[in-house]
């Protein structure tokens, strides 16, 4: 037995208690219904569509944010949904996100949107770039693509702070709040002082998810949230987890999207998991500057889906770079929907390709 046939001989004692596996729908349910994959030359306004890392739907128009820091923008499209299946994907407008003087040095790498409607504004998020010092951020936008507002970051989100955070795994998800007072924002992964990153063994790699007034851009509160370990051995040496977005579709009560990423795969080298998770009795973290030097509570964690139950299902059997999801309309049989986009990377990583991705959701609150 060659040294490769070995450790896959090994994974799954390895791998036992680093990730989840048993399916619980006893609170949602999830059903795949449809796939769409945007065609690779697709452009608009002389851009290329891709890099797609976030999606938000509010009066029937949908709202995609590219990743691309060199120009950070928003397309609007229209993506028409029938007999639960989705018709088309259709770019039909684009704000291109400008900085302004106020946050000219800032560096936008762009991660999730939501539309807020009462205020008429975006809500993006930004990884910053943490190796180049340069901050993470929650801004506001108008419909002419400006920055008006930051939200006030607690320190340990600085780029140049203690607590070291990650670069590229800091504010990905996105949620607005039941209550409509705020916004749920996700790191990716853990700080460095407040954990290790997920592993293909067990380990304590807890991210932060704090919510923030809408009104006053200020931390109100926050949750600790355990990481799954690495799904698959990394045939290149490279592997990673995190969360890439989030839900409240009922108060203190989320959907989680966890996107594993092992090298050496090719189009296969993702593992992407939803998570439900009720938060109503986990310990708020906000004024704990280290995790790892604190006891606390953390929300209960299920499993209600994993995309490989439907891998056959999907183009070239391709779970691609999962990172955006939005509920979508209501179906004709009267149920939810829920709709996932990938982000290609602009195939920058070899063969990926941008899926749409339809679910129909039935969940308590």
């Amino acid at each position: 037995m060659n040294f490769r046939k070995l450790l896959y001989f090994l994974l799954p004692l390895i791998t036992g208690c680093a990730v989840t596996n048993r399916i619980d729908n006893s609170m949602v349910k999830l059903q795949f219904l449809d796939e769409y994959v945007l065609p690779a030359e697709t452009t608009f306004q002389n851009t290329k569509v891709g890099g797609l890392s976030g999606i938000d739907r509010k009066n029937g128009k949908y709202y995609l944010v590219c990743d691309q820091s060199s120009n950070p923008r928003i397309y609007e499209a229209d993506i028409p949904i029938s007999d639960k299946q989705i018709d088309s994907v259709e770019i039909t407008g684009m704000i291109t996100v400008k900085k302004g003087k106020e946050f000219s040095s800032a560096v936008l790498d762009l991660e999730s949107v939501k539309y807020d409607q009462l205020r008429d504004k975006f809500v993006i998020t930004s990884e910053g770039s943490i190796d180049s010092g340069k901050d993470p951020g929650v801004y506001t936008l108008n419909h002419k693509g400006e920055i008006e507002e930051k939200f006030e970051i607690p320190s340990y989100f600085d780029a140049k702070g203690e607590q070291r955070p990650r670069n590229n795994g800091v504010f990905e998800g996105l949620a607005e709040s039941y209550d409509n007072r705020g916004y749920w924002v996700a790191d990716e992964l853990p700080l460095e002082k407040d954990g290790p990153k997920p592993k293909i063994y067990p380990t304590h790699s807890h991210i932060r998810i704090t919510k923030y007034d809408k009104n006053t851009g200020e931390p109100m509160k926050q949750f600790a949230y355990k990481l799954e370990g690495i799904s698959k051995l990394p045939i290149n040496f490279f592997a990673i987890n995190g969360v890439t977005e989030l839900l409240e579709y009922a108060p203190d009560k989320f959907l989680v999207l966890e996107r594993a990423y092992s090298a050496g795969y090719g189009p296969h080298s993702n593992t992407v998991k939803i998570f439900q998770i009720d938060a109503s009795e986990a310990t708020n973290t906000l004024k704990m500057e280290s995790l790892k030097k604190n006891k606390y509570e953390m929300p209960e964690k299920h499993l209600v889906f994993n995309f490989k139950s439907v891998r056959d299902q999907l183009t070239d059997g391709i779970i691609d770079n999962i990172e955006g999801m939005c509920f979508g309309p209501v179906l004709s049989n009267g149920k939810q929907s829920l709709l996932f986009v990938s982000d290609d990377n602009f195939s920058g990583f070899g063969h990926q390709i941008t899926q749409f991705i339809l679910f129909e959701i039935e969940y308590q609150k």
